[in-house]
């Protein structure tokens, strides 16, 4: 079973950020190194964790691996207000992490997970120098109307009036719904619980505004990929709930970015199925360094 307490051979570091320490996990290449950085950007609640299933093999294929906390996100510092908590705003302190990997000598090859992905296409318009853009289960814009955003309604309105041991409350309903809660390890549970009760309550409450009123900047995106001659990479899972696979399609399209679809995944490839995530990264990754 993958999950985020698959084993790794990555060392826990902090790295200098714009709010204070940036929480991160960095393995170094393996074998020959191919001179450039897989820079992993989580979603909403999530943490650097989340791509441990990916930080061997991507370190085997000879990529730097470094997956990060986002602002006050678990273990990383973060700003006060919570509209520091935009994609825009964040953005830009992830551009400025970019450019130090940048100026290390490193192509960085930018990933971003879901709400990590409107992350990454703001640095990218704050004119992070990427390789390569990568949008996993993200979307062109706010999350669209469904169950999850239901619970983001319900998690915002509970932590504003009772704090965040409240609203974690929601996202342990949710989670008992999944027939595999009671089966997995308590060192897994305990790690889902402590890293939401560790971030800032202005990040969740930041995050958690920016996910439904961000808007489509599709077409500012290829326009800038397009002038910097950035390549881009949509993938998904087959059954996402967050945005639809269709929607990431068109965005794909109006990307003119590849475009893949993981049989047996939902939101979260890089815990689901990070076999079949790592046989589309790794050849497009490749494609993009030799072209």
């Amino acid at each position: 079973m993958y999950s985020q307490i698959s084993p790794h051979r990555a060392d826990r570091i902090d790295l200098p950020g714009r709010y204070g320490a940036v929480a991160a996990l960095r393995a170094p290449a393996a074998g020959t190194d191919l001179g450039a950085t897989a820079l992993l950007v989580p979603g909403f609640t999530g943490s650097k964790e989340d791509f441990a299933p990916l930080i061997d093999p991507l370190s085997d294929s000879g990529l730097e691996v470094v997956a990060i906390d986002l602002p006050g996100q678990y273990e990383s510092a973060g700003p006060i207000a919570e509209s520091d908590y935009r994609p825009a705003v964040l953005g830009e302190a992830l551009a400025e992490l970019v450019a130090k990997l940048s100026a290390e000598g490193r192509r960085v090859l930018l990933l971003g997970h879901s709400f990590g992905g409107l992350v990454a296409r703001g640095a990218v318009f704050a004119g992070a120098p990427v390789a390569g853009l990568t949008l996993m289960s993200s979307g062109p814009g706010e999350l669209p109307i469904g169950e999850r955003r239901t619970a983001l309604d319900q998690g915002e309105a509970l932590m504003r009036e009772h704090g965040i041991e409240a609203a974690h409350q929601v996202v342990e309903q949710r989670a008992l719904a999944n027939p595999n809660w009671p089966v997995l390890p308590d060192r897994l549970r305990d790690l889902l619980r402590d890293r939401f009760l560790r971030s800032t309550p202005s990040s969740l409450l930041g995050m958690g505004t920016a996910i439904r009123v961000e808007p489509d900047l599709v077409a500012k995106l290829a326009r800038t990929l397009r002038t910097a001659q950035v390549p881009c990479l949509v993938v998904c899972g087959e059954a996402d709930d967050a945005w639809s696979p269709a929607g990431q399609r068109d965005m794909a399209e109006r990307l003119d970015a590849d475009f893949a679809v993981l049989a047996g995944a939902a939101h979260s490839p890089n815990t689901e199925t990070p076999d079949a995530l790592l046989t589309t990264l790794l050849p497009t990754w490749r494609a993009w360094l030799t072209s």
